[in-house]
């Protein structure tokens, strides 16, 4: 018993928590160009009632975006990629903020989604040369 307990140990690794394929920054696209249209449409209707429904949209939306960056974040990328791409925190970062109170879930600005989706785009770029690695 004691000898299995002591006996040497295997190490593995792996590049994600699941095998690779699972991950794709379009989830957060989809959700980020969601919330560039209802902006879009918000801006085009005067009733009260669409457009506390189309904002709560937004917000759940911008939620989204944020949880499946960061999923990207700590679940995909590791520390190479991190070595590799320095500014890979940082747009990380914005994204994310892009995405929440003073971004796209606080305001109707379509400059902000268009300056998310750009965001996005980066780190998918990175996410896509991880990929032919």
């Amino acid at each position: 018993m004691f000898a299995k307990l002591f006996a040497p140990t295997l190490e593995v690794s792996a590049h994600c928590d699941l095998p690779c394929g699972v991950y794709d920054p379009a989830q957060a696209r989809i959700e980020a160009e969601s919330i560039k249209a209802i902006i879009a449409k918000v801006a085009d209707n005067d009733d009260p009632d669409f457009r506390t429904r189309a904002i709560l949209i937004k917000e759940q939306r911008s939620e989204l975006v944020k949880h499946h960056l960061w999923v990207l974040w700590t679940d995909y990328f590791k520390p190479p990629h991190f070595e590799k791409y320095p500014q890979l925190h940082t747009l990380v970062n914005e994204a994310t903020k892009l995405a929440g109170a003073s971004g796209t879930k606080g305001e109707l600005d379509a400059g902000k989604a268009d300056e998310l989706l750009a965001k996005i785009d980066e780190i998918a770029e990175i996410f896509w040369e991880t990929k032919k690695a």
